[in-house]
C-alpha cells in the first residue's frame, strides 16, 4: 500500500478534533506496513454496528479521557473524549498507539513458568490455579521459616486501589519492603512538607498564569498531562504570554517558548535562588505568605551574589535581572520544574528553590498560581491485623533503608536495591514481585541492577508485556491491559485540583490474563488465615466500588471525578531552600571532560511501557537511524574532539560505555552532550528492541543528601571516535 503525506496525516488524525501531533519526518515512509497496518496479528473486524465506549488512558500520569470506537467488540480506534476536563478531545501519540499495545505480539497471553535459564526465553504455559499455587507456596515456605521480610515488591505507583492492595498484601505477608520506582513526585511531596508543614503535593494553574518560568520542564515534550500542555502552550501563544524555558539544550519546549535561556546543567536551583535574591534586593517581593522572610532574605543575599550566580549558571547577570523583573512584575507569574516529562527523580534543593519563587511572588493557592494540595486519600480500609509471622517480619528494617536513620524522610529508595543486593543490605532478598514497573530497564545503572536482581532466588512479574523484567522472571502472572479492566486512576499530572479517572473494560480480555487486583485477592485467599481476612472483598470490582463510595456514580457516568472544593495544606510558607545541599554529577572532570544529560521526547515512551510500532517509526533520524542511537553535541565541542556529524563514536561514563552516532547540533551548550531516554530496549518486538542505547546503563544513581532519593541529572562523560 502506497501512502502519500496527505493520506498519512489523514490516517493519523482520523478526523478527531483536537488531536495534537506535530509534523512527522519523511523517514516514516520507509516501512509502509506501519501505515497500512498489515501486520499478521492485526485484527480485521467484519462490517458491523459502530459503538463508542468511554474510558481513561493510564499509559502516563496524565489520565486523559478516551473514546474507543468498536466494531463487533473489536476496538478499531482510540480518540480523545470531547469535553473531558483534562484533554477535551485531544490525544498524544502514546494514547493513539493503545490498540497496538492491546493487540500486539508483545502481550503475555497466559501464566507461564520459566523452564530454561533466566533470560533464555523458554517458558511453559500453566493454568492460573497452578500459577497462584506456585507463588503462594513459595511465600508460605518463606513465612514459615520466619523470613517474610526477605520478600520485596516494586510498583510503578503507590496511588490508587491496585497499588494499595499490593502494599496491603505485602503487609499481611509480613514484609516492610513495598517500593516504588524513583519519581519526582517524592521530592515534590517532601518539598511541600518542608515548606508548608503538611502532607500534600503541588498543582499548577497554568491556564491562568501570565508569565512562565520553566526550569527544564518539557512543556511541549510530555510534562504533566501532555494534551493539556499542548493546549496550554497554544493558549499562551495566542495570548502572547511570556514563556521562558531554562535548560542546556534547545528542546522542542525551548523552541516553542518566547525565550530560551541556556544554562549549565545542574545549576537550576542556583539560578532560581539567584532570581529570588534579585527580587528581594530590588524590593520586588510581595511575600505576604512567607514567614521568617527577613532572616531568610539576609541569608540568601549573603550567599547569592549576582555575579557569582552568573558564573555558576552560565546565565549572564543582565539576563538574571531581566528574569527577576519579568517574574516579579507579572500579575500571575508561575515557576515550574521537573525535567522533561517530569517523571524522573529530582533534588529537593531544586524543587524547593523553584517553589520559593512562587512563594515570593505571593501566588500560592490562587488563580494562575501554584497550589499546595492536601493528600486526597480516599482509600479508607481497616488496618491489617498482622499475625505472629507477619509481625516478626514487619519489625525488620526496610531493605532500602527508607524511613529510618539517615533517610527518615524517604518513602522508597528503589535506586539502592543493587547496592543492597551486592552486600550492603541488612539481609538477602529471596523473592521479588513486580507490577507496572520495569526495574531491569528503568532503574539507574541498569547493568549493575540487572546483575544484582539476578541474585534474587524467585522473581514474579505481573507485566502485561514482554519487557526486560518479565524476560528475567521465574513466573509470569500477566495483568489485563487498561482497555480490558476497571481501575481507578488518580491523576498525578500537576492539576490544580485533585482528579480521579476510571478505566473501563471497553473490550473483553483478549488472552488468558487476569486483573492484578483479582490475582492479589486470589493469592490472599489461597494463603488463608490472617492474610485472607485482610482481603474480605468478594472480587476487585466490589473492592473498587466500595472504596470509591460516593464518587462511583460520577466516575461511571463521566469517567472522571474532579474535586471542586480544593483542600490546601497551608497558605503560609517557611522558606528553607538555601540550607539544602546540591547534587553534583558523578565523575572526574579531568577524565570525563563532558557532561551527559538525558532528555525526553514526546515520540518516545520513557516509562515502564516501551514504544509501540506506531511511535517508534515517528522518531527523527537525528535521534535514531536503523539500529544506531545518536548523541547531540555542539559543533564546537565535536570539532575539538575530532568528530564530525554522523561519525561513529564511543561514549564512556564512569558507569559504562556505548557506541553512538554523532549529531552536531547548535542548540546545545558547548561541553554538554545529550541523549534521549526510552531507547536501548532488549525486549519487546523487532520494531523497538536493539535500537539505540539505554541511557540508564550510562547514568548511575546519585543520592540527594537531603532525602536519599536519586537526584542524578546527568553524569560526566567522554566521547572519542570509534
Amino acid at each position: 500500500m502506497k501512502v502519500d503525506r496527505r493520506s498519512f496525516l489523514s490516517f493519523v488524525i482520523g478526523g478527531a478534533a483536537g488531536t495534537a501531533l506535530s509534523p512527522l519526518p519523511w523517514k516514516l515512509m520507509d516501512d509502509s506496513s506501519i501505515w497500512s497496518q498489515m501486520w499478521p496479528w492485526t485484527p480485521v473486524p467484519p462490517d458491523g454496528e459502530v459503538v463508542y465506549e468511554a474510558s481513561t488512558c493510564s499509559l502516563c500520569p496524565g489520565g486523559c479521557g478516551i473514546s474507543v470506537r468498536k466494531i463487533d467488540n473489536r476496538a478499531v480506534k482510540i480518540e480523545g473524549q470531547k469535553g473531558h476536563p483534562i484533554n477535551d478531545g485531544g490525544m498524544c501519540m502514546l494514547g493513539l498507539s493503545g490498540l497496538q499495545l492491546l493487540y500486539g505480539p508483545t502481550r503475555i497471553k497466559s501464566p507461564m513458568k520459566r523452564i530454561g535459564e533466566r533470560g533464555e526465553g523458554k517458558w511453559q504455559k500453566i493454568s492460573w490455579e497452578e500459577a497462584i499455587g506456585l507463588v503462594t507456596e513459595k511465600l508460605t515456605d518463606i513465612r514459615n521459616k520466619g523470613e517474610a521480610h526477605t520478600v520485596a515488591a516494586i510498583s510503578g505507583s503507590d496511588k490508587g486501589t491496585v497499588p494499595a492492595l499490593f502494599k496491603r498484601f505485602m503487609t499481611a505477608v509480613g514484609s516492610p519492603n513495598f517500593m516504588c520506582t524513583p519519581s519526582r513526585r517524592f521530592a515534590d511531596q517532601l518539598a511541600v512538607n518542608k515548606l508548608f508543614g503538611g502532607a500534600g503535593y503541588t498543582g499548577f494553574d497554568l491556564e491562568n498564569a501570565d508569565y512562565i518560568l520553566s526550569f527544564g520542564s518539557g512543556i511541549a515534550d510530555g510534562w504533566g498531562a501532555p494534551v493539556r500542555m499542548f493546549k496550554v502552550c497554544s493558549h499562551w501563544k495566542e495570548k502572547n504570554i511570556p514563556v521562558v524555558q531554562i535548560e542546556p539544550r534547545l528542546s522542542n519546549s525551548a523552541a516553542k517558548a518566547s525565550r530560551w535561556v541556556p544554562i549549565n546543567p545542574g545549576t537550576e536551583a542556583d539560578l532560581a535562588l539567584g532570581i529570588a535574591a534579585v527580587m528581594l534586593s530590588k524590593n520586588w517581593v510581595e511575600g505576604d505568605s512567607v514567614s521568617g522572610l527577613r532572616k531568610w532574605k539576609k541569608d540568601l543575599l549573603a550567599q547569592f551574589d549576582l555575579q557569582e550566580v552568573a558564573q555558576i549558571t552560565g546565565v549572564d547577570a543582565d539576563t538574571i535581572v531581566e528574569l527577576a523583573k519579568g517574574f516579579a512584575k507579572a500579575n500571575r507569574p508561575l515557576a515550574i520544574c521537573g525535567r522533561g516529562k517530569g517523571q524522573k527523580a529530582e533534588s529537593l534543593r531544586e524543587t524547593m528553590a523553584v517553589y520559593t519563587l512562587n512563594a515570593l511572588a505571593d501566588n500560592l493557592n490562587q488563580t494562575g498560581g501554584m497550589w499546595a494540595i492536601s493528600e486526597n486519600d480516599y482509600i479508607d480500609w481497616p488496618d491489617v491485623g498482622a499475625d505472629k509471622l507477619a509481625s516478626e517480619g514487619l519489625r525488620q528494617p526496610r531493605f532500602d533503608g527508607a524511613g529510618s536513620g539517615q533517610y527518615t524522610d524517604a518513602r522508597y529508595l528503589a535506586s539502592r536495591l543493587a547496592q543492597g543486593l551486592d552486600g550492603d543490605g541488612p539481609y538477602p532478598l529471596q523473592m521479588l514481585m513486580v507490577a507496572d514497573a520495569n526495574p531491569f530497564y528503568e532503574l539507574p545503572d541498569a547493568k549493575k541492577v540487572q546483575a544484582a536482581l539476578a541474585k534474587i532466588g524467585f522473581i514474579v512479574s505481573f507485566s502485561s508485556f514482554q519487557d526486560e523484567t518479565a524476560a528475567m522472571a521465574d513466573l509470569l502472572l500477566p495483568n489485563h491491559v487498561y482497555l480490558e479492566r476497571y481501575e481507578d486512576v488518580p491523576v498525578g499530572a500537576c492539576l490544580p485540583q485533585p482528579a480521579i479517572g476510571l478505566t473501563k473494560p471497553v473490550v473483553s480480555p483478549q488472552f488468558n490474563t487476569r486483573h492484578l487486583g483479582e490475582t492479589l485477592l486470589a493469592m490472599a485467599k489461597t494463603m488463608g488465615g490472617g492474610i485472607a481476612e485482610a482481603f474480605a472483598w468478594d472480587d476487585y470490582e466490589s473492592c473498587l466500588q466500595e472504596t470509591l463510595a460516593d464518587k462511583w456514580d460520577t466516575l461511571m457516568e463521566d469517567g472522571v471525578w474532579v474535586e471542586s472544593d480544593v483542600d490546601t495544606v497551608s497558605n503560609s510558607v517557611k522558606l528553607a531552600a538555601v540550607d539544602q545541599p546540591g547534587v553534583n554529577a558523578e565523575g572526574d572532570q579531568s577524565s570525563f571532560p563532558l557532561l551527559l544529560v538525558p532528555y525526553d521526547s514526546i515520540r518516545i515512551s520513557s516509562g515502564y511501557i516501551g514504544d509501540a510500532p506506531f511511535m517508534i517509526k515517528t522518531v527523527a533520524d537525528t535521534v535514531i537511524k536503523g539500529k544506531d542511537g545518536f548523541v547531540e553535541i555542539n559543533p564546537q565541542t565535536a570539532s575539538a574532539a575530532g568528530l564530525s556529524n554522523g561519525d561513529l563514536a564511543m561514549l564512556t561514563t564512569p558507569r559504562g560505555a556505548a557506541a553512538v552516532r554523532v549529531h552536531c547540533f547548535e542548540g546545545i551548550k558547548p561541553g554538554v552532550i545529550a541523549m534521549v531516554q526510552g531507547l536501548g530496549h532488549t525486549a519487546y518486538d523487532g520494531f523497538l528492541a536493539g535500537k539505540g542505547v539505554n541511557i540508564n546503563e550510562l547514568i548511575g544513581p546519585v543520592e540527594d543528601p537531603s532525602s536519599g532519593y536519586d537526584a542524578a541529572w546527568g553524569i560526566r562523560a567522554k566521547l572519542a571516535k570509534a
